[in-house]
């Protein structure tokens, strides 16, 4: 129940939007996200993230790789606390960084979370915080050794809470952020140690990755040898101790991760299509005054200037294991004067999770024939970053590792894609065919009715994948704010949408998404459509009139864009112009004075056919502003037109021919709905004298007359 006067709240708060408009319109100042990490050290605040046990608590400053708080109480470690931002750079759907404070213990649970700052478009208005909260709030008591995005294992629930209502790709951005933060602070402090026998490779994930990236996350181990350094070990003296000796690198490359960064795909796979299931391989590369491979193995078969030793296991490296490799593929990598990659087999007895080392050998002959060999070790342990465990996802237990939060998502809503892709392959077959289609009138009318039907009940109520200008907000700025392909592939119907417009655009403009795949102009449409059944009278804006309202869609775009640069937050605010997120994503679930808003646009369109469409939709004039780029003139007109017919102006969805004729393309839907009219021989005037100096005229049939009624 809200309190008396939370309507007129609310009703304050959706004004005061639109009148930040008037405000921003000439905002241009980033202000960059700036979450409050000092919460950490607030002890009531993390006592209550430790519910019942947070008594006594004691937190100690935020330290380490990755940063976290550790916890104690009554002098003994309890846990830890941190940020998800801070750990692993958590991000939103919206591209804008989200910050969640979690607590976790020793035992690997997560005693509580709570959220801190956030810009998600769909969090911003529409669902409440205390739905916000209680979802945050729902991961107390999670193992996160278990998958995050399964809620079920062999039937048994696993407890992971289930996505908000309205907002699942954000609930599974929050769900997924929460989870790796988890894991990456208890690796990092021990809390997921297993034996080794639970431990494997990764041998199936891969990401591209930078020379230093590999370096950053442990993956390649990198030793310089000075000349002075090789001097003083080999006790020679030299006038210059300036200069490298040898610049020594090695890496293991059988995790993909690595292998396939350093080599390439197609050496990678040839090197390991000639191996056995459990052998590794090594690679070696260096610069410098110093040789690690001599002449020697030619004759020998043996690399006599370096070994590899694990434990008390010395392997020594041979010709026939040797595989000579030109360059590093890895983007960022530097020349290496020598480069080599050794296959090491599994009877060696070699364990790729384990820490081993490369000894460099410098042989000096010593007084009496002898030889004194001085070992120049390299230290390699692979990094937790290609391992998996029993504590990382229930999918290891496959042989597989969690797949990322998108490629998840898109699985769940594979159906959802199987019928927009069938839905996409329709439009483009209406487009390709559009004469043939606007031949004949009464095919036109019923395949435009029920593919709009489909757009209103499957994309829109069903779905919920309403394209907003809060998609080409959060695009523009994934630019500003470093650019991921992830972000976009979290909504999988969404994305395919917007790939969809982006090609329509070049060859038959904006109008493809407008009058076609709109969920929210489809329901004008019908609306409209009732309305004219019900005889209730249309208003023809006059021409002056109308192009004088054309510019305000524009504006409303310029001011959303101009507050996305002060606030992202205020600049979704804003964006609530657009009723799609009322009307077709939360189906009117808001308080009245969206809802009444909402109800008021649909009102006018009852009277003028797509009311908000022409005058007030920002997304519209988004589209419009690179309507000119399209390829081809698929529209087809008559010289005759504007000066002796304007039966096509004065029946235009939307009001996008000029009264001369010409059809402007900023405004044009291309419903096609001009193109029955062209070639419909009792419709257009045109066609019409053409056919009577013929002697062919024929009277309008029933069938015709009942369909440019519906029209």
């Amino acid at each position: 129940m809200r309190p008396a006067g939370a309507d007129w709240d609310y009703l304050a708060s959706f004004l005061l939007a639109f009148c930040r408009f008037v405000i921003l319109a000439a905002a241009c100042v980033v202000l960059p996200f700036s979450p409050s990490h000092s919460s950490m050290l607030d002890t009531t605040e993390v006592a209550a993230l430790f519910g019942k046990e947070g008594k006594n608590i004691a937190i100690q400053a935020v330290e380490g790789d990755p940063p976290a708080a550790a916890v104690a109480r009554h002098g003994r470690l309890f846990g830890y606390v941190f940020s998800t931002q801070a750990v692993s750079g958590s991000v939103g759907y919206s591209g804008q960084p989200i910050d969640i404070l979690v607590a976790l213990t020793l035992d690997g649970k997560i005693a509580g979370a709570r959220i801190v700052a956030h810009q998600e478009p769909i969090l911003v208005i529409g669902i409440t915080t205390e739905d916000l909260n209680s979802y945050v709030s729902s991961f107390a008591g999670l193992d996160i050794r278990q998958s995050s995005m399964i809620r079920k294992v062999e039937g048994k629930d696993t407890g992971v809470p289930d996505v908000v209502v309205g907002a699942s790709v954000s609930s599974a951005v929050i769900r997924d952020a929460i989870f790796r933060s988890a894991r990456v602070v208890a690796r990092s402090r021990g809390l997921l140690d297993s034996p080794d026998n639970m431990r494997r490779l990764n041998r199936t994930a891969f990401a591209a990755m930078r020379w230093e990236q590999l370096i950053s996350r442990g993956a390649v181990s990198r030793r310089i040898i000075t000349r002075g350094e090789a001097a003083t070990e080999l006790g020679e003296a030299i006038e210059d101790p300036t200069g490298i000796y040898v610049d020594f690198n090695t890496a293991l490359l059988t995790p993909p991760m690595i292998g396939q960064n350093i080599l390439g795909q197609q050496v990678y796979e040839n090197l390991f299509a000639e191996m056995g299931a459990q052998d590794n391989a090594v690679l070696i590369a260096a610069n410098g005054l110093y040789s690690f491979k001599g002449t020697a193995w030619k004759r020998s078969g043996v690399f006599d200037r370096i070994e590899l030793v694990q434990g008390t296991k010395t392997i020594r490296l041979s010709k026939e294991n040797y595989r000579f490799v030109e360059r590093l593929k890895a983007e960022g990598a530097p020349p290496f004067r020598e480069i080599a990659v050794f296959k090491i087999p599994s009877g060696t007895g070699f364990d790729p999770l384990m820490a081993w080392r490369l000894n460099l050998l410098v042989s000096q002959e010593i007084e009496g024939g002898g030889v004194r060999i001085t070992r120049f070790p390299l230290d390699y342990r692979l990094s937790d970053h290609f391992i998996l465990d029993a504590s990382d996802t229930a999918q290891t237990k496959r042989g597989r590792p969690e797949p990322a939060v998108w490629e998840e998502i898109w699985r769940a809503r594979m159906g959802e894609i199987v019928v927009l892709a069938a839905m996409l392959f329709v439009l483009s077959c209406i487009l390709i065919f559009q004469d043939a289609l606007a031949r004949r009138l009464r095919l036109y009318i019923g395949v435009r009715t029920v593919f709009l039907a489909f757009t209103l009940l499957f994309i829109g109520f069903y779905a919920g994948a309403q394209l907003s200008v809060v998609n080409v907000i959060t695009f523009a700025h994934a630019f500003l704010t470093g650019f991921k392909w992830e972000l976009f592939l979290l909504n999988p119907l969404i994305f395919l949408l917007w790939s969809f417009v982006a090609v329509a655009m070049l060859f038959w403009g904006r109008g493809v998404f407008c009058g076609w795949l709109c969920p929210f102009g489809a329901l004008q449409e019908f609306t409209n459509m009732a309305a004219k059944r019900l005889k209730l009278p249309q208003i023809e804006v006059p021409w002056a009139l109308h192009e004088r309202l054309w510019p305000i869609k524009y504006i409303l775009f310029l001011g959303i864009v101009a507050a996305s640069l002060q606030s992202l937050t205020w600049a979704f605010e804003l964006a609530e112009i657009e009723p799609f997120k009322t009307a077709i994503i939360l189906k009117f679930v808001r308080p009245w004075p969206f809802g009444l808003y909402v109800l008021a646009l649909l009102a006018a369109g009852l009277f003028i056919e797509r009311f908000f469409c022409r005058y007030l939709c920002p997304l519209g004039a988004a589209l419009a502003i690179p309507a000119r780029m399209h390829m081809f003139e698929w529209l087809k007109r008559r010289r005759e037109c504007g000066s002796e017919c304007k039966i096509c102006a004065t029946r235009c969805t939307v009001q996008a021919i000029h009264p001369m004729g010409a059809i402007n393309p900023n405004e044009c839907i291309h419903c096609l709905r001009c193109q029955s009219n062209y070639y419909d021989a009792n419709t257009c005037l045109t066609l019409k004298r053409r056919l009577a100096r013929r002697g062919t005229a024929k009277p309008a049939s029933s069938a015709v007359e009942r369909g440019k009624d519906a029209k």
